[in-house]
């Protein structure tokens, strides 16, 4: 086992932590070496990504794929609340220049197509089981109680699941489709008990945007 699965293992906290962390820090370094390299460090990020969701896997037992009717209702529902509600408030910051390989590479290129696949596919696969660890299993119950493994996976209180929905809402751009999709995710926990309701809801809900983005040009979502 290596020195980083050995730690990871030994603390629960940052099993489910230090993935997401590393991960926003690689999304925050995207724009910092010009605008060819924010598409390669995606690229980049996504493998990692995928890596830590390997290494982690073993040491965080809620991190389990579910399939249900009512994750499929929230997914879709709240893609459809992200779409319908964007031109109606403000948004935090400019913005920056949309997140768009077929304007730098050229719409007809080979690597735009990779590099719109490959974002289709973190955002989908790799994106949830990251953020939904860290806020509905991690940050959710850390608000509740400072040993937060004391607190069911389940458990409904106020403060944390206004607290977290925040937090992940303001971690956007779009920051109040990200709120009202922090309740709908956390509702799902809280309802079936269980994390991976969530991680389907929050795929379905990203691979419908990244869908959306692509048919319609809506870039501005990425």
């Amino acid at each position: 086992m290596s020195s980083l699965s050995k730690t990871l293992g030994s603390s629960p906290a940052l099993a489910r932590a230090l993935p997401f962390l590393i991960f926003v820090t690689l999304t925050a370094a995207q724009g910092w070496l010009g605008e060819s390299f924010r598409y390669w460090i995606y690229l980049s990020k996504t493998v990692v990504g995928a890596w830590l969701i390997w290494v982690v896997w073993p040491f965080v037992s809620e991190m389990k794929w579910k399939l249900g009717w009512e994750s499929v209702v929230a997914g879709i529902a709240v893609f459809a609340v992200w779409v319908g509600i964007d031109p109606f408030y403000p948004k935090i910051g400019s913005g920056g220049k949309d997140w768009n390989p077929n304007i730098h590479f050229g719409e007809t290129s080979v690597t735009a197509l990779i590099f719109i696949g490959v974002r289709i596919l973190g955002s989908t696969i790799i994106v949830p089981p990251l953020e939904e660890v860290f806020y509905r299993s991690f940050l959710y119950r850390s608000v509740a109680k400072a040993d937060f493994q004391s607190v069911p996976l389940g458990q409904f209180a106020w403060a944390p699941f206004l607290a977290t929905s925040a937090v992940f809402g303001f971690t956007h751009r779009e920051w109040l489709a990200g709120i009202l999709c922090g309740f709908a995710y956390q509702g799902l926990v809280c309802w079936k008990k269980r994390l991976g309701d969530a991680m389907t809801a929050h795929a379905i809900t990203n691979l419908l945007l990244g869908v959306w983005v692509v048919w319609k040009g809506a870039w501005h979502f990425w």
